[in-house]
Order: structure tokens, then C-alpha cells, then sequence
């Protein structure tokens, strides 16, 4: 699959390429909103001012990210004038596999997001929350932009997984993010089993997300399949003033009532 720039621009030198800039996000998508200098370095907060061509998760909450982001300096154009586009969702029955180069996105359309850099603009990527290409779109991205000899700028900010294990107390030299695990029970079970082995095998943290109005259930799910003497910790609305983190073994999560409250997502870190 050909993802190599436009035969007319093959010969931009690299000095005119503009930089994919990876832009954090808040962690308050669908709450009240918090303060950006509590979570977004100043610096970071003057980079989003300066940016006029973005591709994003979603437009919409791009507008309200960038509205907070005028409130506290001045953006480079109106709003209405900067460039937006979303990542598109991968086409159907398109091969999304690990080693997919694209992720089931068309490459023609991965390319026309990333042609600005071949005119000497700089490109914001941006996630609805937290850091881009981190348990979010956008690592194709990423790759092309390497592929081209554009400059990737990763900037500091949020992640939730960073900082739940940070915030757990279980081994933080070594961990994996796997991500979501199956809805079905019986495979989440058998998921959930292997997932411990390897922790215990590994010494290795095992980190999974969920939908957030999913989470009563993989957390059910988690008391019921791990042993007793796991550690599990449970980190939800980070950076939220309602957050909260919470480490104890599973036979003493067993004899906590917990309500995960609606919609506020959550972390789930677990080490044999």
C-alpha cells in the first residue's frame, strides 16, 4: 500500500515540512470543566494557540478545547477559520489487525489529514481526552508523518493510564496496557485468568479500561476471576475533583461496596 507524499511534492526538502504536533488533552470530557493550567503546561497551552490545522477524534469537543484554550491565549485565527477534520472511523471489513499500516483506514485519506505538513504547516493532533495515539486514534498518523520525514512533537499533558500507575502502588517498572477486554463472560473470564499468569510470571501490572457505563460489570468481573491475594487497583475521574484512587487485594475489594457513578471513566491496574 503506497503511502509515500504526492508525487508533486516529492521533492519538498525536509526544512519546509511542518511538525505533527501531539497535543494533550483534559480529562474532563462530560464534566464540568477544569482549569487547563491545573492539567496543560503554559508553554503547551501557547503551542494549541498557534496551531491553524488540527486532525482530531472529534470536531465538536476540538471547538470546546480550543475555546478554553482562547480564554487563556489569544488563538492564531478565529475559530471558525482554523482547519478541523476528524479521523475517519476505519472502513468495514477493512483488515484492522496489529501489523494493518493504516488500521482500516483508507491510506488516500490518512495522507489528504497529513498534507498540510507537506506545505510547511505545522498539524495539531488531538484525542477527545488525554495524550493522541495513547488508547486512542491516531498512531497511523503518527507513522506516516515518521514515514514522511516530518518532525513528531510529543507534548506534556494528562494520561489516565500514566497516572493511575503512578498513583497505584503496584509495580511500575514493569506494565502492559491491554486495553479492553471481551463482553462476553465466559471469554472475559478465560481474558481475565491469562491476563493474572502473565502478571504473576512477569511481575508485570496489567492495565484495562472499559466503557464507562460498563465498569460495574469488568469490576464484578475482576473480584470474581482474580485470587484473593491480587492487588487491585481502581483509579477513576483523574484530575476530577470527584476523582479517586484505591488499591487493596481482591479479598478485601470483596468487602467493599462500590457504585461506579455514571459515565466517569476509570482505570484498572491489577498485579498477581
Amino acid at each position: 500500500m503506497n503511502l509515500s507524499p504526492p508525487t508533486s511534492l516529492n521533492t519538498t526538502t525536509s526544512s519546509t515540512i511542518g511538525r505533527l504536533i501531539l497535543m494533550p488533552n483534559t480529562l474532563d470530557l462530560g464534566y464540568e470543566p477544569q482549569a487547563l493550567e491545573w492539567v496543560l503546561p503554559h508553554a503547551v497551552i501557547q503551542q494549541a494557540a498557534q496551531i491553524s490545522h488540527w486532525v482530531v477524534e472529534n470536531a465538536k469537543s476540538t471547538r470546546a478545547f480550543l475555546k478554553r484554550i482562547h480564554n487563556i491565549q489569544a488563538l492564531c485565527k478565529p475559530l471558525q477559520e482554523l482547519q478541523i477534520h476528524e479521523i475517519p472511523k476505519p472502513t468495514k471489513g477493512q483488515a484492522q489487525g496489529k501489523n494493518h499500516p493504516t488500521h482500516g483506514i483508507p491510506a488516500e485519506e490518512l495522507k489528504a489529514l497529513l498534507h498540510p505538513l507537506m506545505q510547511g504547516y505545522d498539524v495539531g493532533l488531538l484525542s477527545e481526552a488525554g495524550l493522541p495515539a495513547i488508547a486512542d486514534p491516531g498512531s497511523s498518523l503518527v507513522a506516516l508523518a515518521h514515514q514522511w520525514g516530518a518532525k513528531v512533537l510529543p507534548l506534556s499533558g494528562p494520561s489516565s493510564l500514566m497516572l493511575a500507575l503512578a498513583a497505584s502502588g503496584l509495580h511500575g517498572q514493569a506494565f502492559a496496557f491491554v486495553g479492553y477486554l471481551p463482553q462476553d463472560s465466559e471469554t472475559r473470564a478465560a481474558r481475565i485468568r491469562f491476563l493474572e499468569q502473565r502478571s504473576r510470571k512477569e511481575h508485570e501490572t496489567q492495565q484495562v479500561i472499559e466503557t464507562p457505563y460498563r465498569n460495574q460489570a469488568l469490576f464484578s468481573a475482576m473480584l470474581q476471576h482474580l485470587s484473593p491475594s491480587t492487588k487491585l487497583s481502581v483509579a477513576c475521574g483523574l484530575t476530577l475533583p470527584s476523582g479517586w484512587v484505591q488499591t487493596q487485594a481482591i479479598q478485601q475489594w470483596k468487602k467493599t461496596a462500590i457504585q461506579f457513578e455514571k459515565g466517569l471513566p476509570c482505570v484498572f491496574s491489577f498485579l498477581a
